[in-house]
């Protein structure tokens, strides 16, 4: 399976490889020279050491393969790693919230229990796009991820054992946002997005970054961030609690990326100068 922002720990070395990947390897035409790619996590705060161990799992994980090019060793994204990547890009970088008026999208399924891991990897892929859970076989999203959904049960061969509804607004004893409650767990991805708040301050205003701290701070504010578009599907607001922190995390990672994201280009072009414009 290739190494996916469902399998993500923000911070460690081979997560932070696959964010400069995902940030870089398409622009370079999919491949990165071996040196290139250790000095750029270099640059990202990870020993060299470390930066060849991390490679060495994203090969496992089919992220990458050996491949060299002008006489310099080094990786090209594996097959089927493209496509990935602009699937998370679209999390990423085009965060879709839920209107309070948009349809949810339900999954019913029911896996026998010879059939148990299959039915792990279904909750578990579920979980890891921002379903939240209404029953053990009736899962729930905002009707923007349908698609999602149906391409995890397709991969999964278990198509013939869900049927995913649109719906309206789900109708419930008491509040919705008392149901929603219960279905996600608030208070967790509350605490996220505050995380990530704290540790990603609004850039200065004028503050002169060099590139190459540009691009650390970039590369680590994406890290951080990638995850989180998964584990919040964005609920409509009408459901969440007033002073719920995802907006100000969404707006914050807009900043970050006005501010940083072309000053780290900026670097990765005088590591790699290959890198377009």
């Amino acid at each position: 399976m290739i190494l996916d922002d469902l399998d993500a720990r923000p911070g460690s070395a081979t997560s932070l490889l696959r964010t400069v990947v995902g940030l870089y390897a398409r622009d370079l035409g999919g491949h990165l020279a071996a040196a290139d790619l250790v000095a750029l996590l270099g640059a990202a705060g990870v020993a060299p050491g470390a930066a060849r161990s991390a490679v060495s799992r994203a090969k496992s994980r089919g992220l990458l393969e050996a491949e060299e090019s002008g006489g310099r060793a080094g990786y090209r994204l594996a097959p089927g790693a493209e496509e990935m990547l602009e699937r998370g890009d679209r999390r990423i970088f085009a965060y879709r919230p839920q209107g309070d008026r948009d349809p949810w999208c339900l999954v019913s399924f029911s896996i026998p229990e010879a059939r148990r891991d299959a039915r792990h990897r279904l909750r578990r892929s579920l979980a890891g796009i921002g379903c939240g859970t209404v029953a053990d076989g009736l899962w729930i999203c905002p009707g923007h991820l349908a698609d999602e959904v149906e391409g995890i049960l397709d991969g999964l061969g278990l198509r013939d054992a869900a049927t995913v509804f649109l719906t309206g607004t789900p109708r419930v004893a008491g509040a919705l946002a008392d149901a929603v409650a219960r279905w996600w767990d608030l208070p967790l991805l509350a605490g996220a997005h505050r995380a990530f708040l704290a540790a990603h301050p609004d850039p200065a205003a004028g503050e002169a970054l060099d590139p190459a701290e540009a691009f650390a701070r970039w590369v680590r504010a994406v890290d951080d961030w990638r995850p989180l578009p998964y584990r919040d599907p964005g609920l409509p607001p009408g459901v969440l609690p007033d002073d719920w922190p995802g907006t100000a995390g969404v707006a914050r990672f807009a900043a970050l990326r006005a501010a940083l994201a072309a000053r780290a280009a900026a670097h990765v072009r005088a590591v790699v100068p290959t890198l377009g414009p």
